[in-house]
Parts: C-alpha cells; structure tokens; sequence
C-alpha cells in the first residue's frame, strides 16, 4: 500500500470525526500557507544541505559529516509525533529500511521536538532509523522550511490534546513544512520534496529510486 493511499484512508476517517468547522478552518488556514508558497523558498535539488550536529532521541549528538560518510542522506522533516500524517509517513518509510539500508543510505528523520518526545515518536512507531531533534528549528531553518502555526488553529489544536509548546520546549509554534530530502556524498541535495500542504508527502519509493540514482553514477 502506497503512503498516499493511507493519507487517503486517513482523510476519510478524519472528516468523520470532526466537525464541519474545524475541518474548514484547517482547510483555510492551509490555502493561506500555500497562499505565502514558503516552499519557493526552501533548498532544492542541487543546493547544498547545511552542515549540521543535532542529538539523536538518547541524546547522542549525530553530524551529518558522519552520516554521509556512510553513504547517501535521506532526511525526512516532520511536524512532530503529535501529527497524525507525520506517523503515517514514518512508520511508511519504516517499513522500506531494509531497501534504504541495502543502498547504503542512512535513513534519518528530524523535528522540533525534544529528545525525550523524539524518543517517544521513534518507541511508539517502532521506527528503525535515527530521529534527531532539531531544536528551534535550527536546521529547519536553514534549509528555509520554517513556518509558524496560525494562531487560529492554537485552541483547535488544544481541543484535540496536540500539546505543541510541550513536544518541542518553547511556545513560539514553529514547525517546519514536511520536506523529504536525498543528499549525496558530497553535500548536494539531489531529490527535494516540501510543501505548505501537510496531507502531501514524499511516497518512500520515489524516495528510494533517488537513492538508487545516486548510486549508479
């Protein structure tokens, strides 16, 4: 099953489950952030990924000068654990380790979120692969990915028990966009998927051939 086709299940049951109001409002509020197309913005193919040492969820400080040591970078940006489609995303890259690990590509997913939440997310989604926290979107914004969370949807949020100030230490409600990036040994980024509306994500096999490509040169 492609990571599209449960988003699509996911959406159904959402619109089940929420009120009218609520779904308009997100539906609004994401137009608007598509509106400001912060995307444009964002480091693309043939950019170079800033160098970066963030701390993995045990509190381990991983560089990104290692992990391209090792092969190719898959760098998943995620909202948080608290996201439902963020989960769907990680647990569906999960699911393709193996693959990512026979191409030698080191799979590593990055949020906002504290160590502790960071663990959390990799223990609840059984994920496989290195989460990093990416404290006050230091690298997130660096790679120009950084929004922040219409106020309107603050209570909202606080209605559904999705405690963002809590996740990532601080109230300032900046979250990067889901952005997927493939980064060869050199730095250069040579697949790059972001945008404003958070039910898009990068689908793990399109994902998967870039790291192929990059291996065939």
């Amino acid at each position: 099953m492609t990571l599209k086709s449960q988003i699509d299940a996911f959406e159904i049951e959402k619109k089940a489950n929420l009120s009218s109001d609520i779904l308009d409002l997100m539906d609004i509020t994401t137009d608007k952030l598509i509106a400001a197309q912060l995307s444009q913005h964002a480091l693309n193919v043939g950019d170079t990924l800033p160098a970066f040492i963030l701390p993995n969820s045990d509190g381990t400080l991983v560089s990104s000068h290692a992990l391209l040591e090792k092969g190719p970078l898959v760098l998943s940006f995620y909202r948080g654990g608290w996201c439902p489609y963020c989960n769907l995303e990680l647990r569906a890259l999960n699911n393709m380790q193996q693959a990512f690990a026979d191409q030698h590509a080191q799979l590593v997913a990055v949020s906002p979120q504290l160590p502790d939440e960071s663990l959390s997310t990799q223990q609840q989604n059984e994920l496989a692969y290195t989460v990093l926290s990416d404290m006050a979107n230091s690298l997130a914004k660096k790679c120009g990915l950084v929004f922040t969370l219409d106020e309107r949807l603050i209570p909202i949020y606080d209605q559904l028990g999705l405690d963002i100030p809590k996740a990532n230490g601080d109230d300032s409600y900046e979250l990067p966009l889901p952005a997927t990036y493939v980064i060869d040994s050199q730095g250069v980024i040579q697949f790059a998927f972001a945008h404003e509306d958070y039910t898009l994500r990068a689908e793990p096999l399109d994902v998967l051939n870039a790291v192929k490509a990059i291996n065939r040169v």
